[in-house]
């Protein structure tokens, strides 16, 4: 049987036929993502190295992305460390009330329970399950794509951020191959219906147009059916030559490549990375097979570089206060470039804690400290962007709980001092803010000043900017 290349442009000249035991599969994993050579693996050796040192978390985030040719090099390592260093491990990853049961416990019991509760649970692998023809009344090409497209995203969303970054970096993944087997599926299921009901291939010709801007391995699939059954007017169809992974893998790839090699730190990025790699693919309403991962970590690079809270403030301050000196009357009420820029800043920051927070709980302290020193210079721009963010975290986070009627509440996480959220209270276009920024002006938060220069013209906005001036000289 010819061998066939996942970007050819033409098919075989004698394709299978429909009903053998076996075809040729129509990916390659190694072929999904660009090269990435690198002579010196260093961050396996230091993945070692934090094996065999006492950080639970460190420890706990090596063995969640794993990145060794071998994934059971960390229960083996673990196997080998002293009793009470393992004892101390998991005990920093259950609950008070669960730690009695660990003396009860074998030393690779022990390690089984680490390993569990530190790696990300997938969902088990699935079968491909939209078929051709399963509905009867579904003539409609563009719907037709979109149920395939539907297909290949759910198959997608079940491969783990983790075991993204692993296959980035050249190891081999059984969901990624998986996940390419069922698409060699979805063309074999093409390939049964399409040769059994040939007078459907002229529509599953308009299909493939539809799919052309969705899913690229199930559009793969499709063409090379459509050569295949109709190897003389299909002939001309072509596949993209893109890399089916490279909207995610060139991204984590050039982490590892232009950060410097400290896997420690990267590690703590692509936690808050994956909560975002969450948002952007897995809960998206569609996929975007184009759309490049947004790596962009300045917010928890500033944190990380930070030597305190307090020099963590001022870095974003003095950040906030090159963006507002640009800042003029005019772009204030007109809402231009300038003034959407700001607003969207302090929406993406909101979001940036939010990430941060999730990602990385154990840094929630050390913000939360950060907004005393906010308070104190009057950055009420950062301020409030943190404390918006801080508040999305506690509804994450949120338990259930039963008040004293016996009725039903949710409980959020308490992350927030309450008189700082007090500022976020949208009473009377935040009156509480606007009130304390009467008497204590700074870099303001906008969007109540937007809504009062709407409302009340000019004396507002001079006021405003009059306020402003000190941080905009």
């Amino acid at each position: 049987m010819s061998g066939y290349s996942p970007h050819q442009s033409g098919g075989p000249s004698a394709g299978p036929l429909p009903g053998q035991s076996e075809y040729p599969s129509l990916f390659q994993s190694s072929a999904e993502v660009p090269p990435f050579y690198i002579s010196y693996l260093w961050w396996e050796d230091e993945a070692a190295t934090i094996l065999w040192a006492f950080d639970v978390e460190k420890v706990k985030r090596v063995i969640r992305y794993s990145l060794f040719p071998d994934e059971n090099f960390p229960r083996k390592a673990l196997q080998n460390r002293h009793g009470n260093t393992v004892d101390d491990f998991l005990s920093g990853l259950v609950q008070p009330h669960e730690r009695n049961f660990i003396p009860n416990l074998s030393q690779v019991q022990k390690v089984e329970e680490i390993m569990r509760r530190c790696r990300i649970s997938s969902p088990p692998p699935a079968a491909w399950s939209w078929f051709p023809g399963q509905k009867a009344n579904e003539s409609d090409p563009e719907a037709i794509a979109r149920g395939i497209d539907t297909e290949s995203f759910l198959h997608f969303t079940r491969i783990s951020f983790e075991e993204l970054v692993r296959y980035a970096l050249g190891y081999k993944v059984a969901s990624v191959e998986w996940f390419l087997q069922q698409h060699t599926a979805l063309y074999v299921h093409l390939l049964d219906y399409l040769s059994a009901f040939p007078d459907e291939i002229a529509r599953y010709v308009e299909v493939e147009t539809h799919l052309r801007s969705r899913s690229p391995f199930a559009h793969r699939a499709l063409a090379h059916c459509l050569r295949t059954v109709n190897p003389g007017q299909c002939a001309s169809i072509e596949t993209s030559a893109g890399l089916g992974f490279e909207f995610i893998a060139a991204p984590i790839q050039r982490i590892f490549r232009d950060l410097p090699p400290s896997l420690t730190n990267i590690l703590k990025v692509l936690s808050v990375l994956g909560v975002r790699f969450q948002r952007t693919y897995v809960h998206a309403r569609e996929m975007d097979w184009t759309r490049p991962f947004n790596v962009a970590f300045s917010f928890l690079e500033d944190l990380l570089d930070a030597t305190s809270p307090v020099d963590f403030a001022r870095t974003l301050t003095s950040a906030d206060e090159e963006q507002f000196a640009t800042l003029t009357p005019q772009s204030f009420m007109t809402q231009d470039a300038t003034a959407n820029n700001l607003m969207k800043r302090w929406e993406m920051q909101s979001i940036d804690v939010w990430e941060c927070c999730t990602g990385l709980p154990e840094n929630i302290a050390y913000i939360q400290e950060c907004l005393q020193a906010l308070f104190a210079i009057r950055n009420f721009h950062s301020l409030t962007a943190i404390l918006d963010g801080l508040r999305k975290y506690s509804l994450t986070e949120s338990t259930m709980a039963t008040a004293a009627n016996g009725a039903d509440t949710v409980a959020l996480k308490s992350v927030t001092p309450p008189s700082l959220l007090e500022l976020l209270d949208p009473t009377d276009n935040f009156a509480t803010y606007r009130q304390l920024y009467q008497a204590s002006p700074g870099i303001p938060f906008l969007f109540p000043h937007i809504r009062e220069c709407q409302q009340g013209g000019q004396p507002p906005l001079r006021q405003l900017f009059q306020q402003m001036q000190p941080i905009m000289d």
